[in-house]
């Protein structure tokens, strides 16, 4: 037993899974993870659609069809007065009738030239958008390898655990049997038997709990990491990733915790939004280019041919108002950024120093339990001694057998809270990932996708194939 409840932090033997391997399975197929880069994707197009108002719109149109009209006409004019008298008016009616095919085929190009800074500032807020979904993948990111890291090592624990109640089980019948054969020979009496049986039956009880939590220990660690649990190797702990004092991981947390970085890329969009309101106070120029081709659009005109150059330029002067409170509107959601960013920094502060002292408080749980464990089991042999010549009773042997069987268990428990309080420290400075941690396995890059569309002007398949 005390093999097994020290050895979470000894080197392994021909293990099939470490720590490293089953966080670099966890960062490639979480599927949480993986719906994360998705949406990441998806916000790269506010960037093109953002740039598409530099671009002309271009549209073609035609039509055809059957045109019949009847229509006359008629003149007037005078004949001579076979009378010899004034000439005679005549009025002369005439008809025609034609069924034609007209067709026309058009082409409209609109470009607008200036719209008040609008578009260069919708560019810049899309792009700051996507560097916000870029920090939050990264704290997607942290939080899965945390978790990962946690559940590891929750599965290290409850195995131990296991086995110490297992060993204790197999203590505690071998116990019994003793108890019943001094019994037998009227060494001892009836309740130290029935005091025996007691704690064998209380030791089974907890060996089925910890049967229990390591079967959900691993359920866990199947959802997040993706495999079964198999011969997992002892984990270790990070301190040597993160900053040396708590003043520096501070200051590294303030500056690098993607949280923070999140919120100060909505204060800059924000103030961009700011900038696409106040823009619809501003001139708009444009200019559209027509050209027309028509034919029969009436009986007497076969063919009809029109192009145009036109620039428009329209002042908005009154517009009810709606944007002026577009404006009031996007200035105190930048205020509240602003307030969100304070807050945030407020909270990752706040995590620091909590997952700093939980650090500390482990390091020094573990070496408490080190020593619990030594002491008691030099107790447990002495009361075993003591037994054996009449000084103790059976149930100080078996008090004493519980608290070494406690002591180990809080061992075990203490190694977990060691190995997960360092990685709770790198993730709350913002620097948990594959990169700082050296894990075997390409990291996602997230400018490539966004270099494959961001300067796309057609095409409706994605930079994978689909």
């Amino acid at each position: 037993m005390a093999a097994v409840a020290s050895g979470l932090l000894l080197p392994a033997v021909s293990a099939a899974e470490t720590m490293q391997s089953a966080l670099v399975k966890a960062y490639q197929n979480n599927p949480q993870l993986n719906a994360q880069r998705a949406l990441v994707r998806s916000t790269d197009e506010s960037v093109p659609q953002a740039l598409s108002g530099y671009r002309p719109r271009v549209a073609v149109t035609g039509s055809v069809g059957e045109l019949y009209q009847d229509f006359g006409s008629k003149s007037a004019g005078a004949v001579s007065n076979p009378k010899g008298g004034p000439a005679i008016p005549v009025v002369t009616y005439s008809g025609q009738s034609a069924t034609v095919t007209p067709y026309s085929v058009g082409a409209t190009g609109t470009y607008t030239l200036l719209n008040g800074f609008q578009t260069a500032n919708r560019t810049r807020a899309a792009e700051g958008q996507v560097s916000q979904a870029r920090e939050g993948l990264r704290v997607l990111e942290q939080t899965i390898l945390l978790t990962a890291a946690t559940i590891y090592m929750d599965v290290l624990r409850d195995a131990a655990n296991l086995e110490v109640q297992k060993s204790n089980v197999r203590v505690l019948e071998e116990t019994l049997k003793q108890t019943r054969d001094r019994f037998n020979v009227g060494e001892v009496t009836k309740t130290d038997v029935a005091q025996a049986e007691a704690q064998l039956a209380a030791g089974q009880s907890a060996e089925l709990a910890a049967e229990s939590t390591l079967t959900t220990s691993k359920a866990n660690f199947r959802q997040v990491i993706g495999v079964e649990p198999v011969n997992l190797a002892p984990g270790s702990p990070v301190d040597r990733f993160s900053p040396a004092t708590l003043a520096g991981a501070i200051a590294k947390g303030l500056a690098e915790n993607p949280n923070v970085t999140s919120a100060m890329y909505g204060i800059d969009i924000a103030f961009l939004q700011v900038k696409v309101n106040e823009g619809a106070l501003y001139p708009t120029v444009s200019l559209t280019a027509q050209a027309q081709y028509q034919t029969w659009s009436q009986i007497q005109t076969p063919t009809f041919v029109t192009a145009s150059v036109v620039s428009q330029v329209s002042v908005p002067l009154y517009q009810g108002g709606a944007e002026y409170s577009l404006i009031r509107q996007s200035k105190e959601s930048l205020g509240q950024q602003r307030l969100t960013l304070e807050l945030t920094r407020d909270q990752t502060r706040q995590q620091v120093v909590a997952a700093w002292g939980q650090l500390l408080a482990t390091k020094a749980q573990v070496q408490a339990a080190q020593s619990q464990v030594t002491s008691s089991e030099v107790a447990l042999n002495g009361v075993r001694e003591e037994a054996r010549v009449g000084q103790r009773t059976t149930l100080d042997v078996l008090n004493a057998q519980q608290a070494l069987v406690n002591a180990r268990v809080a061992l075990v428990t203490a190694q977990h809270d060691r190995v997960v309080a360092s990685y709770s420290v790198l993730s709350a400075v913002g620097g948990l990932s594959p990169q700082v941690l050296g894990l075997p396995t390409p990291t996602y890059d997230s400018m490539v996708h966004y270099q494959q569309i961001r300067d796309a002007w057609v095409g409706v398949r994605v930079p994978d194939g689909r």
